[in-house]
């Protein structure tokens, strides 16, 4: 192999303009773009998958949403394609809606509202939001889900599996029987929307210290498994960075608190929100304070991690950001990556095999970075495929939900800021310590995990205030001072 040819351990080498290229073994993230024919097979291919969807409904353009949230996993033919079922999802009539209403809450909305917007704020795969007034003068949105989804579910995702096995059959190397599994796992869950308000309820008082957060009531006299009547809340989606200029809204502040709220739901609390689309995430500036809201929306959707998996990920991250290359490797491969681990450390950074081994943490991503990630997805579908099959199912949920926080980031042009790897490791920092102590029966070694946790933290708070420092005016004068000091010294 020449010398500026590198592939990564366990990941085989591509034919012709598959193989991984890069001066220095920079692995994922250098390899060429890939064939116009290639291309153009995958492009066909989603169309026809997006059709599909959209001839079926419901459930499959659920699935198809999903896949659509993958942008660093799978390739972008298939990804930007399918990202229009989140406005092509069907809308049910007025009549539908009455008799979901009337079935559900024995009246009808005549009697229950003062007023119901026809035209919904939103309609989804599942369900349709209207804006509404209560008799008592409240403003509620009020969630109605399609009347004949439940009943077509479960054919929807038996379809489903037998068409992929047969596919697996034709093509030995198609793995994503874990969209069936994960669809037979969460779709019963998603259409109990009493199961979505007690999400709700649960984590707005497992996040309740994070007051820049808000989540609707729940009003729950007036909520079934098919309607659910929460506060009405209102504002920009989080992606809209000309809504947060035109607001007086700090871009730079949402991001971080956006990556606060989920790195304590992932790393502290393992209780996750699995949907955060701009659509499900709003923002809004308070006239009163003048603090800027997150509104979290969608709670249907959550992923429960294990206290084993969740100290592995925080582990894992943890080695990440100090390009602790043994570590990544031990802990990838505890997560079942086995010899995948590079392209696996690849999928979760979404950053390149020179950039992991770099440091996450030390440059920015560059937009060819960016381009070369996305079109390696296709390069290696193969691999990508079976580490979905292999890694355990708590993460597959979690690796759509960095791949949308991701893309929110990317649009507000926050993505890899050193604030966020910070957040990260406070919390890493902080699970850890909680989870040793609590296995620790000996007074002087909790003492002791306390001790070292509150350094870690400690020393983490002076890097940020050496980072503000330089970046901040006060910062070139502390600077500039102390050169001129140094230069009369000398």
């Amino acid at each position: 192999m020449p010398p500026s040819e590198t592939t990564f351990p366990g990941v085989p080498r591509g034919p012709g303009p598959y193989r991984v290229r890069g001066a220095g073994g920079s692995g994922v993230g250098r390899a060429r773009v890939e064939v116009p024919a290639r291309r153009s097979v995958h492009l066909r291919s989603a169309e026809r998958l997006r059709e599909l969807c959209c001839s079926n409904r419901g459930t499959f353009i659920k699935v198809g949403q999903h896949l659509g949230a993958l942008d660093y996993l799978l390739p972008e033919e298939y990804t930007r394609t399918l990202k229009v079922l989140h406005s092509q999802a069907p809308q049910s009539t007025r009549q539908e809606i009455e008799q979901v209403i009337r079935e559900d809450l024995g009246k009808e909305i005549k009697e229950l509202f003062i007023s119901f917007e026809d035209t919904p704020l939103g309609a989804a795969s599942l369900a349709q939001v209207h804006k509404a007034v209560l008799q008592d003068g409240r403003t509620v949105a009020v969630k109605i889900q399609h009347p004949k989804v439940q009943a077509q579910s479960s054919k929807d995702i038996l379809l489903m599996e037998v068409l992929l096995l047969v596919v697996k059959q034709i093509f030995p190397d198609f793995e994503f029987m874990w969209l069936v599994e994960e669809a037979k796992k969460n779709l019963p869950l998603e259409l109990d929307f009493l199961h979505e308000g007690r999400n709700a309820e649960k984590v707005a008082h497992m996040l309740k210290n994070f007051d820049f957060l808000k989540v609707p009531r729940i009003y729950w006299e007036l909520s079934t498994s098919r309607v659910l009547l929460m506060e009405f809340m209102e504002g920009g989606q989080v992606n809209d960075r000309a809504y947060m200029e035109r607001n007086g809204i700090n871009v730079n502040e949402i991001s971080r608190n956006l990556g606060k709220l989920y790195s304590e739901m992932i790393f502290v609390n393992g209780f996750v929100h699995c949907d955060p689309h701009p659509g499900n995430v709003l923002v809004k500036k308070c006239p009163a304070s003048g603090k800027a809201h997150i509104i979290l929306l969608d709670h249907g959707l959550y992923q429960v991690l294990s206290e084993s998996f969740r100290m592995d990920y925080c582990r894992l991250w943890q080695a990440l950001i100090k390009a602790d290359m043994k570590r990544v490797q031990k802990y990838s491969r505890r997560l079942g990556a086995g010899d995948l681990y590079p392209l696996f450390a690849c999928m979760l950074t979404a950053r390149s095999w020179e950039s992991v081994n770099r440091g996450i943490d030390q440059s920015p991503v560059s937009a060819s970075e960016d381009m070369e990630i996305r079109s390696n997805a296709a390069a290696y579908l193969p691999q990508i495929t079976q580490l979905l099959n292999n890694v355990p199912r708590q993460m597959l949920l979690l690796l759509k939900t960095n791949d949308l926080l991701r893309g929110i980031e990317s649009a507000l042009h926050t993505r890899a800021s050193a604030s966020s790897f910070l957040n990260m490791s406070r919390c890493c920092i902080r699970a850890v310590s909680t989870y040793q102590r609590s296995k620790s029966h000996s007074l002087y070694r909790r003492a002791q995990i306390s001790l070292t946790e509150a350094l870690s933290l400690w020393q983490i708070n002076l890097y940020e205030l050496f980072l503000w420092l330089k970046g901040s005016q006060l910062g070139n004068w502390v600077i500039a001072l102390l050169r001129r000091m140094q230069h009369f010294t000398y």
